[in-house]
């Protein structure tokens, strides 16, 4: 059997690669190993699928922070507005949320995925799911593409092979790795794979006794900080102590600053602070508490300090700075107070890594981004095989950044693997 192009993996990226690909004039086959298309997108957004983000396009790559300089020739081809467009020309309305983030407005991930798939039926793609690679076919000596084996036996070729198989992060969506062996087998360069958007692990004894397990914080700053004490990066917004360590929003945006950290140093820990009120020095505080006191002297301070901080952080915060729950305002230490303020605007927490690949959002690592074509998306070392996706060395944030670097390169690889076919400019 023959066919144009053959693209592996039904999510997003694989997805809009077949829609791309067959617009473009190209028979289209899209395998899947699952039994069903669109698995990791029926689960983004907590069910109600993020599917693009509709901030300015540098700040989008700003929100790109795993290579998304990579993106500005994909962009050109299909940018977070032509992802708006398309979803809205098939009858999709959308709505933008906080930060940019853009929705669905049935608020159901199900409607995206389902007008995904349409599109790909109705431009007559052949589609196979329970239908697993086992191999991509290549003419080594001609250096390019020949065709695929399929696990029972089949082989199809065709002179363009799209590789959209994910990362290795949600494996109980189908992504767990499969891709790179086959463009190692092309000769291609797989960067270390490692976790990203992924909670963090710390053996602090405040997360060890549990004494803060499941208190969220709200618009906080979390800052990670080098061997030398610089500040690496810096987010702010929500997080939640764990039994493990911390996790939310914050925690998952600072966690691929931590792994390259410790990486490069090879220390067991990294550094982390918590800023408590951002929108107050460590004067203003020191002059703000004890002015909350001095309205109320017989109270107990830990009495008027949780009406500044979380309750369950006061006990923490007064042995830090080693100041007696019991101690009156008359008693005050200053300078241990002064400390106990200057801890709210810098809490202290060591982390020893993450939560395993497996658990996390996205997959930091890929396909070696020097040895593609960025305007598109095809290999520089096999002719006909092209790549899109989170199985690139490209990772962002949550908050529809990655879906959108997805469907870019996806169309991007799906519109070029047709054009190469048919000679279209």
């Amino acid at each position: 059997m023959q066919t144009d192009v053959i693209i592996i993996g039904g999510g997003p990226s694989g997805l809009m690669a077949a829609i791309a690909a067959a617009e473009h004039g190209g028979r289209v086959m899209l395998v899947d190993k699952g039994d069903k298309l669109g698995r990791k997108l029926g689960i983004s957004g907590g069910g109600r699928c993020n599917v693009t983000n509709n901030k300015s396009f540098d700040e989008i790559i700003r929100h790109i922070p795993g290579n998304g300089r990579f993106l500005y020739s994909a962009f050109s081809h299909f940018s977070n507005t032509d992802i708006i467009a398309f979803f809205e020309q098939l009858g999709i309305a959308l709505k933008e949320e906080d930060n940019g983030r853009m929705f669905p407005v049935t608020d159901k991930a199900k409607t995206v995925v389902d007008s995904l798939i349409g599109e790909v039926r109705r431009l007559g793609v052949d589609i196979r799911i329970n239908h697993p690679v086992d191999e991509v076919l290549y003419n080594h000596e001609e250096g390019r593409v020949r065709g695929v084996r399929f696990r029972d036996g089949s082989i199809v070729t065709t002179k363009a092979v799209i590789i959209a198989t994910g990362g290795k992060s949600v494996p109980q969506t189908g992504s767990t790795g499969d891709g790179y062996p086959w463009a190692e087998t092309a000769g291609h360069t797989i960067t270390d794979l490692y976790p990203t958007e992924v909670p963090l692990t710390s053996n602090a004894f405040f997360i060890r006794e549990k004494t803060l397990q499941g208190l969220s914080l709200r618009d906080i700053r979390l800052a990670v900080w080098n061997e030398k004490g610089k500040k690496i990066v810096e987010h702010e917004g929500d997080m939640i102590f764990t039994h493990f360590g911390i996790s939310g929003p914050t925690a998952l945006r600072c966690s691929q600053f931590v792994v390259k950290e410790k990486k490069r140093t090879g220390r067991e820990t990294v550094q982390l602070t918590i800023d408590l009120k951002p929108d107050q020095s460590v004067d203003e505080l020191v002059q703000s508490t004890l002015s909350l006191y001095a309205n109320e002297p017989k109270k107990a301070v830990k009495n008027i300090l949780k009406t500044v901080i979380p309750e369950k952080m006061v006990p923490l915060l007064l042995q830090l700075a080693e100041i007696d729950e019991s101690i009156t305002y008359d008693h005050i230490p200053k300078q241990p107070w002064h400390e106990m303020c200057k801890l709210m605007k810098a809490f202290p927490i060591k982390i020893n890594g993450t939560l395993s690949i497996e658990a996390a959002f996205v997959t930091g690592g890929g396909i070696h981004l020097k040895e593609l074509d960025p305007k598109t998306m095809g290999s520089k070392l096999m002719e006909g095989l092209y790549f899109c996706g989170e199985v690139l060395d490209i990772h962002g944030y949550t908050g529809g950044y990655n879906i959108t670097a997805a469907f870019t390169t996806g169309y991007t690889a799906g519109k070029h693997a047709a054009i190469q076919l048919t000679h279209k400019v």
